[in-house]
């Protein structure tokens, strides 16, 4: 049958959701047993395109409904509603290790969906859709405030939820980078708390962990918190940042901590220094492929004699994430000392763990794609490097939704003053 016969109706609902929604792609109007490819396409904030494709089949109705109709090829395969944006890769001709993070979360990411008579897996450009509709997704839900602040010797960007107040706080560290990530505070505002992601490289300034007890405090103190309902939340060296917060129960009192790919080595000097010691220390342990892809599992794994954070200390409860396919730290590892120094210290009540086979190191929202591999450089590198940070697209896309949902919950459980309240947002 040719293209110019066939007139599907395409449809994506909502076509404009919170970066953590599902939605629903569906194409109708097609001849029974017809062959389509479902396309999506993004123009990244710095003019990077990804793409990703799943082959179908049109049921006895005409029908393909991409929740429950399973992908018979292309970037993913099998019953994946979120398959489009998830499996994401760059197109063709991109540069290498390109890696998709949203920066600018005021803005949708605007991704556009289409769908293209036959199986096909390259050279959509070249050939016109069947249908196309451009599909929103947004970080920041209707009535968020997003404020830069710059104060009593804090630097980041705080999050606020609509509505009179006060709230439950949670401080937010990603891993050691100078732009800031806004994307998950933003969702964890969307969710009714009020969210601040600390700026860990600060030019001039050697931030230690006093900055980061401060920006504690700070939020601790904001009228719009309820002061003794914050937690913390850290990935990769925001983890190291916030179990390090977590035992130091002379000077903050977190309501609850997660840590995801994380680490329980001492730091007590600043980022830059902890780095540096440990590139020292560990130097034997950085791996290198044929391809001279660094894998730098070793440096953060504590030596049997290294400092390490008391266990003992901390008070309140601990929910560690782990990527079991995690290339950059060691977080299956730590994770299984952590607990055993809780269980010594009885105190493994107040443990939780959740282990993904098959993730990697950054775990990032639901429906993110993977980032395996990407140019990077930590403070012990003349240079930029390209870092393995592991994982594997399925099984990473299922550890990143099924996180996010424990994660919400494990917050709202121990910080919310209702167990009830549940403020989820939506556009």
């Amino acid at each position: 049958m040719m293209a110019g016969a066939v007139h599907p109706i395409l449809s994506v609902c909502p076509s404009r959701a919170l970066f953590t929604e599902k939605f629903r792609v569906l194409v109708e109007n097609l001849p029974p047993g017809f062959s389509v490819t479902l396309h999506s396409l993004h123009c990244s904030e710095i003019n990077d395109y990804w793409e990703a494709f799943g082959h179908y089949v049109a049921d006895n109705k005409g029908t393909v409904d991409v929740s429950q109709e399973a992908s018979l090829g292309g970037t993913y395969t099998g019953k994946e509603p979120m398959g489009l944006l998830w499996s994401m890769i760059p197109v063709p001709g991109s540069k290498e290790h390109a890696v998709l993070f949203k920066v600018d979360v005021e803005t949708p990411q605007e991704v556009l969906i289409s769908v293209f008579q036959g199986h096909l897996s390259e050279g959509f450009r070249q050939k016109p859709p069947l249908a196309s509709v451009v599909a929103e997704r947004w970080s920041m839900a209707p009535g968020l405030k997003r404020i830069r602040v710059q104060e009593k010797e804090i630097e980041g960007i705080l999050f606020i939820p609509p509505g009179p107040g006060p709230f439950p706080g949670v401080l937010d560290l990603w891993g050691y980078e100078v732009e800031l990530t806004e994307c998950r505070p933003a969702m964890l505002a969307s969710q009714g708390f009020v969210a601040f992601v600390a700026k860990y490289v600060i030019p001039g300034r050697e931030l230690k962990m006093d900055y980061f007890l401060r920006a504690f405090e700070f939020l601790q103190e904001h009228p719009l918190v309820i002061s003794n309902r914050v937690g913390l939340i850290g990935l990769s060296q925001g983890a190291i940042v916030v179990l390090n917060m977590a035992c130091r129960t002379e000077a903050i009192s977190p309501r609850c901590c997660v840590s995801i790919n994380g680490s329980h080595l001492l730091m007590e000097e600043s980022s830059v220094t902890f780095w540096k010691k440990h590139f020292k220390m560990k130097e034997h342990t950085i791996l290198r492929n044929e391809q001279n892809h660094v894998t730098m599992r070793g440096l953060t794994l504590p030596l049997p004699n290294e400092a390490t954070i008391n266990m003992e200390n901390i008070n309140c409860p601990l929910l560690l994430v782990v990527g079991e396919g995690d290339l950059n730290f060691p977080s299956a590892e730590c994770a299984e000392l952590m607990a055993k120094r809780m269980h010594t210290a009885g105190k493994e009540h107040l443990l939780t763990i959740l282990s993904y086979p098959g993730a990697g190191h950054i775990l990032h929202l639901p429906n993110s794609n993977l980032v395996r591999i990407s140019r990077y450089r930590f403070p012990c590198f003349d240079q930029r490097e390209i870092i393995l940070w592991g994982g594997h697209p399925e099984p990473h896309a299922f550890a990143e939704e099924d996180s996010w949902d424990k994660i919400l919950a494990f917050l709202k459980q121990h910080l919310y003053p209702d167990p009830q309240s549940d403020p989820d947002a939506a556009l």
